[in-house]
């Protein structure tokens, strides 16, 4: 695959759950062809370059399955902001309601699309993950709404 199919395929897998960015994929693929964990295929149109996974790369991807995952702590910018809500005037606590909900509304959207494939493919792990992504969204809306009742 090519950078941009890396990063199409890895925002449809797990963008919901990893942050992922052009720059850290473009940057990390010639480090990884140093190591020996892709091969670099020919040049395509517009200079895209393809990359296959050696097998020191899926040996490696092996091991790092198998490293303990380490402490799990989401990240929302939404919720940090909105644990200082009683400091925000109304119109700024309304823009963030309003800009979280169309946020999270489309996330739940797409979660509900990727287990939907998911389950028709039989990838249980997927799908259960993007069940995760569904009941994760619901309740960020349970949220929204609660507050914006407030």
């Amino acid at each position: 695959m090519t950078g941009g199919e890396l990063i199409a395929e890895a925002q449809q897998r797990f963008g919901a759950f990893w942050s992922l960015t052009r720059s850290q994929v473009y940057r990390e693929l010639p480090t990884l062809a140093d190591a020996g964990y892709v091969k670099p295929g020919r040049v395509g149109p517009r200079a895209s370059q393809p990359y296959a996974v050696t097998p020191a790369g899926k040996r490696a991807f092996a091991g790092w399955l198998s490293e303990p995952a380490g402490t799990d702590h989401p990240r929302s910018p939404v919720l940090l902001r909105l644990s200082f809500g009683i400091r925000h005037n109304k119109t700024q606590l309304r823009r963030l309601l309003e800009d979280a909900r169309t946020e999270h509304e489309a996330k739940l959207a797409a979660h509900r699309a990727i287990a939907s494939r998911s389950k028709k493919d039989g990838d249980t792990f997927a799908a259960a993950t993007a069940d995760f992504g569904v009941a994760y969204e619901r309740a960020f809306l349970k949220l929204l709404d609660n507050l914006s009742s407030q």
